[in-house]
């Protein structure tokens, strides 16, 4: 096994990173309590997938991908009810 070099903890890309699982992790948390309150949000969270897309510049833009990982989001939403 290799070792790494520790990342400074101000890396921007690893900021970045943590950022996007926190911000992940309270967004999930934030709409299965919602969605056990109110069932018809995941019903309206998928009707809206259309208008979803990938901001990434044009050779790594990907819509269809983007749209697949907020569905199987809903989806796995949906299998906890």
């Amino acid at each position: 096994m290799t070792e790494q070099a520790p990342t400074s903890p101000h890396d921007p890309i690893v900021e970045a990173r943590r950022r996007e699982m926190a911000t992940e992790h309270l967004l999930f948390g934030t709409i299965r309590f919602l969605a056990q309150r109110h069932p018809e949000l995941l019903d309206e969270l998928d009707g809206s997938l259309e208008h979803l897309w990938d901001t990434g510049d044009s050779e790594s833009r990907d819509d269809a991908a983007v749209r697949k990982i907020a569905s199987r989001i809903i989806k796995s939403l949906r299998a906890e009810r």
